[in-house]
């Protein structure tokens, strides 16, 4: 067989997201795509704001010699402080350029992160519902995800967490705003959480790193401010991209950041330098690095995806379905009626409308919506959702 066992295995059960997209694209060539409802993929349909073009133009048009070369491992000295100046501003304690790694995307940042912090056997806690390419971020390094239920409200819960810790867990894994809830961890919750790990590491005698997953930080609605994780807990970092804040998915450009008060910083960041080598990404886009150091702290208007929220969400909710409102991102995770989310998922697509299920991420009576799309979608598909839940085994 020209396939690994391991991979093979772990392509059975791959992401229902992808599946979804790909059936959506499938319906799409059948019934035209102005009859298909998708919103099966986090792909944000706002362009990129103007300013982004122009710094991308002016990283392109800038005269020095060697500017597609090779760079530190870790990026540019001149972007990397460009970067800390405004993580300092953003998150309220110090940053060193020196703690930073421009990353390919958070979902590099992540690898190079759990490349460098993992033992085999080693665990990563994440709250569940979760992210489904955490599973196979922690198995490429010889990890153990360990799924821990969230509390009301998809908030985590920071008794389970610590009493889920022990003497293998390396790190605990954030993701907030969350995909797939939309849910906001405010910083009353990331205190409790912090406080929880600092009874954890204390028992087990190992320091558990909070790794917080931050690409919607700025897709925040309804007024909210966001909460700082670094002031939660010492060991903590930070794994951003600006695929969604300037709404750049393509371009695969992110930062992994170290706080002040992590142990054992200048280790870390070296080994974070060294995987991200040895992984094969050898360093973040040069031309990428150069546009965003001009752009840090811009951001799409959050507003257009809070209308589409309440456009989805008011419709949904007026016909029945139970949801908890989004505080940010671009994703509802409604309660699937019936309690099957794979049936309920089938009947919709009958509506050719596309969600995936809730058991693709790890919260089996659910579902969930990305409503990143044109506000003509949305209004298409209320309709149908409408029907589903009048008839969902119709």
């Amino acid at each position: 067989m020209p396939v690994s066992r391991r991979v093979a295995e772990l392509m059975k059960g791959s992401s229902w997201i992808r599946r979804m997209f790909e059936e959506g694209a499938r319906l799409k060539a059948a019934h035209g795509a102005e009859n298909v409802f998708d919103f099966s993929l986090g792909n944000p349909v706002l362009e990129p704001p103007p300013e982004v073009v122009e710094a991308f133009r002016a990283a392109l048009d800038e005269p020095a010699a060697g500017t597609h070369r090779y760079m530190p491992n870790a990026g540019y000295p001149k972007v990397r402080e460009a970067v800390a100046e405004f993580l300092t501003r953003d998150y309220g304690v110090p940053f060193a350029a020196d703690r930073l790694l421009m990353c390919t995307g958070a979902g590099g940042g992540l690898n190079v992160v759990l490349k460098s912090i993992l033992d085999p056997g080693d665990e990563v806690l994440v709250v569940s519902p979760w992210f489904p390419e955490y599973q196979f971020y922690v198995d490429n390094h010889g990890g153990r995800m360990v799924a821990v239920p969230a509390g009301p409200g998809f908030l985590p819960d920071p008794a389970a967490l610590e009493a889920a810790a022990g003497p293998r867990t390396a790190a605990v894994l954030l993701n907030t705003p969350n995909n797939p809830t939309g849910v906001v961890y405010g910083q009353e919750t990331l205190d409790a959480v912090g406080e929880a790990l600092r009874r954890a590491s204390a028992r087990t005698g190992r320091v558990i790193h909070l790794v917080s997953d931050e690409p919607y930080r700025r897709i925040l609605f309804d007024g909210r401010r966001p909460a700082s994780v670094f002031r939660a807990y010492g060991p903590t970092i930070l794994v951003t991209s600006h695929s969604k804040d300037l709404a750049i998915p393509g371009e695969r450009i992110g930062v992994v950041a170290i706080g002040p008060d992590c142990p054992d910083g200048a280790a870390l960041a070296g080994a974070f330098t060294f995987a991200n080598r040895v992984l094969g990404f050898v360093n973040a886009p040069a031309l990428q690095q150069r546009a965003v150091a001009r752009l840090q702290g811009l951001t799409v208007d959050p507003r257009i995806y809070e209308r589409k929220r309440d456009l989805l969400c008011g419709a949904l909710q007026a016909a029945g379905y139970e949801v908890v409102r989004p505080g940010g991102a671009f994703y509802l995770f409604p309660r699937a009626p019936g309690g099957d989310d794979l049936a309920f998922v089938n009947r919709l697509l009958r509506e050719r409308i596309l969600v995936v299920p809730g058991s693709g991420f790890g919260a089996p009576g659910h579902f969930r919506v990305a409503y990143c799309v044109e506000d003509r979608e949305i209004e298409g598909a209320i309709p149908g959702f409408a029907r589903c839940l009048r008839d969902p085994g119709a």
